[in-house]
């Protein structure tokens, strides 16, 4: 949203560094501008990698055994299967060429010296830049201390022209004619200017706030006032101002420029992590001395004040705070000891949050239930984690990771969940009507991710649970998993007859969720079990009352299972139909497990209607997303996976092997969002793979060529590059050499052929 200033010697020197070792960490004090300038660096380096850089923010993550999960969400690792997250993460980024930035890593040193190293043992084309206050001490590590923003030498006399330049000085400059359009760096102000810039010892954080200041009051003033904060600080010895100090020292300040109602909200947000919205802010921080009605105006003060960040990317506005304000906050909230009673409402807003998910689940709006639900997962994970270890507030926990099931199962976050539930069964040991649905929701996971014994396991307690406390609910939804694990373990009939027990029981406690979920999980088993008119009338069930609900998800996965039905029966056109009818679906679920059975019976179906060559893309296709889910098709069962076996033999022997082969591997880059394109026929091709080593350039040859294909000027080029035009003529000159053309029109379409 705003213009990097400066930085061109030091992005020069931190990509020399990247040229010399496969992990670069830039350290500094916060406010030096670490992440900005490593979003530079991935800007001006990331296009000579042949896959796209990937950004891991840490900054929201508070619990050290969370680092390896969020590290896989950036990545795109889907949470679907029961293996370590680190080997999750090592499968994905294996024969990647990329380059991946950590960032704000500084409270979570030990996970991710063991993530990195795992990463870089297990993909040798992999450069990773970490950002931090410290640095992560382990072998070949190349660290780049980031300094300051460059300042004005100690003067008594400046002029404008001559300290315009300097990074600091335009910094400031630029940031306050965002907000006060007129203003000038001029003879007249340049040496408050000079001063201010210095006092701040050049740390763009404290620029950024000062500026702010300066909309009602000049540079003079605030020079002033900052003087005398620092002196206080610093026992009057102006010469010993630490840079972190120093940032201190301004945050303190724009503290007591806040009314004292700004000061408690100010304290009070810092209980959410990651962002939040206005609704939750209201619910939260509006109580005693702050009405709820009273947030917005606050909230808009802080905004004013440049502590609160504004992010427009979503429908509704989220806020958020840049992690030294909310550690200010943090403290401040601390030392009034409010801490609990602010941990205590964040977890109820976001347990009710929960809540409300699975009461609105069957709705028109179930998309937008699990979008809310994905933007506030920071959120959730911070209030289930304070429940866990807070005495007295397992129970809660329990019923919290319970109402969450649908964000753990179709929002892709298995082991999130699965880990949660598990510690809310460590800790709740009593036979309570909290820890059977505890064990049927881990059950329901577990199956998901392969882990069938596990989920044997607990749906046995369960079952017993069931039996000791008379809950005939609670075996309701023990036969309910039970049949889907009987279903998976290739007992069909006995699938069938615990489908429909728990069916019944779901139907007579009106719960029309666990009605659909266990219909289309029925009208599996009579597919398998050869019940082909009777498992396509239980598919006619679920549209009918999902369609009633306007409800979708279980609308997609009936629609999955009367494509497989229609395979079975040799109506290829009816199973085609089907299948892209629920791809379309997910194309705003982002079900992962759906979209992946999807494509692969797009798959069986295309080999019956003799098209082996689509039949083996599509498995390739699949396969991409099958990757991305951390499991296989293997996981759903004996007969689903004998079916893929069948289909996938049948195009193989009609392709030979080498031809399958080709064709089936996973198109290298290929993201979900192309796989579903491709399946549905919007996207004709598949991404072509690039080969750099059979090219003639070189790694920087080719980064220049690719500039030039853009439209670029060797002056742009070089601008782009921070290298000297020379530099730039003589690279495009050997360019047209190694490639035999005469013109850059030529050079473009080179780059073009080679995926450029």
């Amino acid at each position: 949203m705003t213009s990097f200033v400066g930085r061109r010697h030091e992005l020069d020197a931190a990509r020399s560094c990247l040229q010399q070792s496969r992990l670069v960490s830039l350290v500094g004090p916060g406010g030096v501008g670490k992440t900005r300038f490593a979003e530079e660096l991935v800007d001006r380096t990331g296009r000579v990698f042949r896959d796209a850089p990937a950004w891991i923010d840490l900054a929201p993550v508070g619990d050290p055994g969370a680092a390896a999960a969020a590290a896989a969400a950036a990545l795109g690792v889907t949470d679907q299967s029961s293996k370590p997250v680190v080997d999750k993460l090592t499968d994905r980024v294996r024969g990647r060429q990329m380059l991946i930035v950590i960032d704000n890593c500084e409270h979570l040193l030990s996970p991710v010296v063991e993530l990195v190293a795992a990463i870089l043992a297990a993909a040798p084309e992999i450069r990773i830049v970490t950002t931090s206050r410290e640095p992560l001490r382990i072998a070949g590590e190349q660290i780049y201390d980031l300094p300051p923003l460059s300042l004005p030498e100690h003067s008594e006399h400046y002029r404008a022209a001559e300290v315009a330049h300097f990074e600091a000085v335009s910094l400031l400059v630029e940031r306050v004619r965002s907000t006060v359009s007129d203003f000038e760096l001029t003879d007249a102000n340049v040496i408050a200017v000079v001063q201010l810039c210095r006092r701040l010892d050049g740390i763009p954080l404290a620029i950024e706030l000062a500026a702010a200041k300066l909309r009602l009051l000049s540079p003079a003033q605030l020079v002033e006032r900052l003087d005398r904060r620092f002196a206080l600080l610093t026992g009057g010895d102006r010469s010993a101002l630490p840079r972190q100090q120093t940032l201190r020292a301004l945050v303190d300040w724009s503290y007591e420029l806040c009314s004292g109602p700004e000061r408690s909200l100010w304290a009070r947000l810092s209980v959410f992590a990651g962002g939040f919205d206005l609704d939750a802010a209201e619910a939260v921080c509006g109580f005693g001395d702050i009405r709820s009605g009273d947030v917005l105006d606050l909230l808009d003060r802080l905004i004013a004040k440049s502590l609160v960040i504004v992010d427009r990317s979503s429908d509704p506005v989220r806020y958020n705070q840049l992690m030294t304000v909310r550690e200010y906050g943090s403290e401040l909230l601390e030392a009034a000891g409010d801490t609990d009673i602010l941990c205590l409402r964040h977890r109820d807003h976001f347990a009710a949050l929960a809540s409300t998910s699975v009461r609105h689940w069957c709705g028109p709006d179930q998309s937008g239930v699990l979008a809310q639900l994905r933007g506030d997962h920071a959120n959730l994970m911070a209030a289930l984690d304070w429940s866990l270890r807070t005495a007295g507030e397992v129970p809660v926990a329990a019923e919290f990771a319970v109402a969450l099931r649908y964000h753990w199962i179709a929002g892709g976050y298995l082991s999130y969940g699965r880990r949660r539930v598990e510690q809310v069964l460590d800790h709740l040991a009593d036979p309570v009507r909290e820890r059977g649905d505890a064990l049927w929701v881990a059950a329901w996971i577990a199956l998901i991710q392969g882990d069938h014994d596990a989920a044997h396991r607990y749906l046995a307690e369960c079952s017993s649970l069931a039996t000791a406390l008379g809950d005939v609910t609670l075996r309701a939804h023990a036969d309910h998993w039970r049949g889907l694990h009987e279903l998976f373990s290739g007992h069909t009939a006995h699938a069938i007859t615990l489908f429909h027990a728990a069916i019944a029981v779901h139907r007579d406690n009106d719960d029309t969720a666990s009605v659909l979920t266990a219909e289309f999980q029925l009208a599996m088993a009579q597919c398998y079990e050869g019940l082909h008119d009777e498992a396509l009338a239980t598919c006619s069930r679920v549209f009918e009352l999902a369609d009633r609900y306007g409800e979708k998800w279980n609308h997609a996965y009936a629609l999955w299972v009367s494509a497989l039905v229609h395979v079975h029966r040799g109506d290829t056109t009816a199973a085609v139909d089907a299948s892209q009818q629920a791809l379309r679906i997910q194309q705003h679920y982002k079900d992962k497990i759906c979209t992946a059975l999807s494509i692969e019976v797009l798959a069986w179906a295309a080999v019956a209607r003799a098209d082996a060559e689509l039949s083996a893309r599509l498995f390739g296709v699949a396969a991409v997303v099958w990757t991305r889910l951390g499991t296989t098709v293997g996981a759903f069962g004996p007969h689903t996976t004998d079916d893929s076996h069948a289909a996938r033999d049948a195009a193989r022997n009609s392709l030979g092997d080498s031809t399958f082969d080709k064709l089936s591997s996973p198109p290298e880059g290929m993201t979900i969002t192309q796989a579903v394109s491709f399946a549905l026929g919007e996207q004709p091709s598949l991404p072509v793979r690039v080969v750099k080593d059979t090219s003639p350039l070189t790694k920087r040859e080719f980064e220049i060529a690719r500039l030039v294909a853009d439209g670029m000027s060797n002056r742009a080029v070089a601008d782009k590059l921070v290298i000297s035009p020379r530099t730039v003529d003589g690279h495009v000159e050997r360019i047209l050499a190694k490639l035999g053309v005469t013109s850059r029109t030529r050079i473009a379409t080179w780059v073009t052929a080679h995926n450029g």
